[in-house]
């Protein structure tokens, strides 16, 4: 099976498609599947703008909804994590995973999916320590920090990928574990990226529970994006004598890596989505305690077995099948020519993927919870004692300013954003 891995994304999704196409026709060869480690931009129209993270001057179209519309196909099944650039209001519709598109398919704020034979694991968003321990709070219309709050990586989503005991064979993060550019050419790294050496000397380039989610899964390939350039590492395992074969990549630019393809042993095609088995019974154990506020979940009220579940699962997909539940467009297709009436909602979507998901585990919808009046956003800074951030240091640009000025007018903060 031959994968194509594809750093950032930002929302070009014609170009890194027609990519892959002169590819596989200059070196007849076929191209399987499509990985994109994030900041992919599902943007489906100008309202879905508002809950991008990127300054006005760039937020853009681009071209992912002429996908979501049907103007186009994608060439190639995709499957994507997010980053924090991103429609986050669609994403949170789809938090289990779901079709973004057809032949799109987003793996959730965690997820497993299976392609074939092969496990396919991965993390959405970015560590940041200060949101790490809290749930999943905010609540539309997005406020100012819950746009750069809201794609953080949060301590639930990565307790149930830690549950994961059935080999992955994949795992993608847009953020890199802590600690990789130990095990690669960190010298190299430096010369194209200098300002990363504090963060590097400090320990805090890159993310802790990636890391934690390293060690303990140990699959043979992770793939990174976020600090755009490509950085490639070998991760020995002490462990049981395993490796790991990391690659970051960059995003889609001329010149650029931004993408690598790899062969991997698979069975016999042909290759189609699967849900995963026990992923979906880590999802029916923890569901229950999924955390809308502020505050962490409560694993003591988790009253499911993972032995259960796992049957109930089986039981399930026997009868149903592991095909995943259909694509179903939730909002209005952007029109270029036609301007965005006054009025059209921008709320939150029910989508019917998600809730065939929950109806198939008989598990509660507890996302419409987000429908609940919330709180200002300036109430929530004396909960988080001890903290202190600034929100708008992830306000930044994504034009690749780290990489066109000199280093010494960059400043890390901006740098480790990506």
């Amino acid at each position: 099976m031959r994968i194509a891995v594809e750093g950032c994304m930002h929302g070009d999704l014609d170009n890194v498609y027609s990519t892959l196409l002169h590819l596989q026709e200059v070196q007849n060869i076929k191209i399987d599947l499509l990985l994109c480690c994030g900041d992919f931009q599902a943007v489906r129209n100008e309202k879905d703008l508002e809950s991008l993270n990127v300054p006005p001057k760039f937020r853009s179209m681009n071209s992912f909804w002429k996908y979501y519309s049907g103007e186009k196909v994608a060439p190639f099944p995709t499957i994507f994590i997010g980053g924090n650039h991103e429609a986050s209001n669609y994403l949170w519709e789809l938090y289990y995973g779901g079709w973004a598109a057809p032949q799109i398919y987003f793996l959730g704020f965690a997820g497993v999916i299976k392609f074939g034979n092969i496990r396919i694991g991965g993390l959405s968003g970015i560590y940041k320590s200060h949101h790490y321990n809290m749930g999943h709070y905010e609540k539309l219309p997005y406020s100012e920090q819950d746009i750069r709050s809201i794609y953080h990586v949060r301590e639930y989503d990565v307790h149930k990928l830690l549950q994961i005991e059935e080999p992955i064979d994949i795992f993608l993060s847009h953020d890199w574990p802590v600690g990789i550019t130990a095990c690669g050419d960190l010298k190299a790294l430096l010369r194209q990226k200098p300002f990363f050496e504090q963060e590097i000397q400090e320990g805090t380039l890159g993310s802790k529970p990636a890391a934690e989610l390293l060690g303990k899964l140990r699959p043979p390939y992770w793939f990174s994006a976020h600090l755009h350039c490509k950085f490639a590492a070998l991760v020995q395992h002490e462990k049981d004598g395993h490796s790991t074969k990391f690659l970051a990549l960059d995003k889609c630019l001329p010149g650029r890596n931004f993408l690598q393809v790899i062969e991997i042993e698979s069975g016999p095609g042909p290759h189609e989505l699967q849900l995963d088995e026990e992923w979906l019974a880590i999802t029916r154990k923890y569901n229950a305690v999924l955390p809308l506020t502020i505050k962490n979940a409560n694993y003591n009220s988790v009253h499911l077995g993972t032995e259960q579940c796992l049957q109930f699962v089986r039981n399930k997909l026997q009868t149903r099948g592991s095909k995943p539940f259909e694509f179903v467009q939730t909002a209005p297709c952007y029109k270029p020519f036609q301007p965005v009436a006054d009025g059209v909602f921008h709320g939150f979507y029910k989508n019917p993927q998600t809730e065939a998901l929950l109806q198939f585990l008989e598990l509660e919808y507890l996302l419409n919870k987000m429908l609940e009046s919330r709180k200002p956003a300036a109430n929530l800074a004396p909960l988080i004692s001890g903290c202190s951030f600034d929100y708008l240091g992830e306000d930044i640009p994504i034009d690749d300013i780290d990489d066109t000025e000199d280093s010494k007018e960059v400043d890390p903060e901006y740098a480790q954003e990506g």
